[in-house]
C-alpha cells in the first residue's frame, strides 16, 4: 500500500515494527504504574529498546525504507524516552535533575524544528550519534528499574545503569549539537539556492 502524500509504502515490515513499538509505550506505563507487574514492564522496555535497532535493520535489509518509516522511528524513540523518563522519575528510580537535563535537550530540539518549519524546511536527517544515544538510554532505563526492584541485582545493575545513562545523556546532547550544525547547513543551502534562482 502506497501513501498519497509522499510518505512512501505504509504496510511494510519496518513500519509494522515501529507501530508495535508505539503500542508498547502505553503498555509499559500501564504495567509499571497501574499494576505490580514490574518484571513485565522491564521486559516491554527491553523489547522496545531492541526493536529500535530491528526496524532500521529490516528497512535496509528488505529495501523498505520509506518517508513514513523515517518519521515513525524517531517518534517511537522519543515517546519511549519521555514515557520511561516520566514513569521512572515518578517511581523515584531516576532523580529529577536527570529528567530536567533530558527534557531540556528535547525542548532545544523542538525549538530547532519549529524554527526550521517557519523557514520552510523539514527536520534534519536522523544522525547515528542520536540513534546510539537513544539505544544506550533505552538499555540504561531497564537496568535502573531492575536495580530499584531487585535486591539481588542491585549491586551490578545500578552502577551499570548509571554508566549507560551518563554515556547516553552526553551523546544525546552531542547529537543535538550535530543536528544544529546540520540545520544551519540546510538553511544556508536553501538561502543560496533562493539567491541563485532567476
Amino acid at each position: 500500500m502506497v501513501d498519497r502524500q509522499g510518505l512512501g509504502p505504509v504496510l511494510t515490515v519496518p513500519n509494522l515494527i515501529s507501530f508495535t513499538r508505539l503500542l508498547g509505550v502505553p503498555l509499559f506505563l500501564y504495567l509499571l504504574l497501574a499494576t505490580d507487574a514490574t518484571g513485565w514492564a522491564i521486559g516491554v522496555l527491553v523489547v522496545g529498546g531492541l526493536s529500535d535497532w530491528v526496524d532500521g535493520f529490516a528497512a535496509r535489509r528488505l529495501k523498505q525504507v520509506s518517508r513514513l518509516g523515517e518519521l515513525l522511528d524517531p517518534l517511537a524513540d522519543r515517546l519511549y524516552i519521555l514515557a520511561t523518563l516520566f514513569a521512572l522519575t515518578y517511581k523515584d528510580v531516576v532523580p529529577w535533575w536527570f529528567t530536567i537535563a533530558l527534557l531540556a535537550r528535547e525542548a532545544v530540539m523542538v525549538l530547532c524544528l519549529v524554527v526550521l518549519r517557519i523557514l520552510g524546511h523539514g527536520p534534519p536527517p536522523v544522525h547515528y550519534v542520536g540513534k546510539t544515544a537513544t539505544a544506550i538510554l533505552l538499555m540504561g532505563f531497564p537496568m535502573m528499574l531492575l536495580a530499584k526492584y531487585s535486591e539481588a541485582a542491585r549491586a551490578w545493575a545500578e552502577p551499570s545503569g548509571w554508566a549507560l545513562l551518563w554515556w547516553g545523556i552526553v551523546l544525546y546532547w552531542v547529537a543535538a549539537v550535530f543536528y544544529f550544525i546540520q540545520a544551519g547547513i540546510h538553511v544556508r543551502a536553501g538561502r543560496v539556492e533562493a539567491a541563485d534562482a532567476p
